[in-house]
């Protein structure tokens, strides 16, 4: 499932999503990235194509691909997390290149059952909190 660095393809990152993200693997299709935020497991899925904004701006072999990454990626967080729940969504109104959220749910969290966007102020991971949950999922997407 795991790109080889020979065969990414070029695209600009919007900055935004650069900078609230650390980069965990690139698929086939999409970058993959872990959101900075500790309250909740939470990656992007960013399509690696120039000026996208919506899903139906993806090929349709595209938009399988994409819907495909998404299933993977979902997976893979679910068995990392043991989650409840996961919330997928490609909203867009803030940053418009097209990225999907995957967001994996607790009861416990601190938005449940709320959607997560603007209910608490991002946390930032402790220690190497966020490192051990990119390796795990780098270890399940790499397979």
């Amino acid at each position: 499932m795991k790109t080889d660095r020979a065969s990414m393809i070029a695209f600009d990152l919007n900055p935004r999503l650069e900078g609230d993200s650390h980069p965990v693997i690139d698929l086939e299709l999409c970058a993959v990235r872990l959101m900075k935020d500790a309250n909740y497991p939470w990656l992007l899925l960013i399509p690696r194509r120039k000026d996208l904004i919506e899903i139906i701006d993806l090929d349709p072999t595209e938009r399988a691909k994409l819907m495909e990454e998404i299933g993977t990626v979902s997976e893979a967080l679910k068995t990392a997390t043991n989650c409840e729940k996961l919330n997928v969504a490609a909203i867009g109104n803030v940053v418009s290149q097209l990225h999907v959220h995957v967001v994996a749910r607790f009861r416990e969290d601190p938005a449940w059952p709320a959607p997560v966007w603007g209910a608490v102020p991002p946390v930032p991971y402790e220690g190497s909190k966020a490192n051990d949950l990119i390796s795990a999922l780098q270890e399940a997407l790499s397979e």
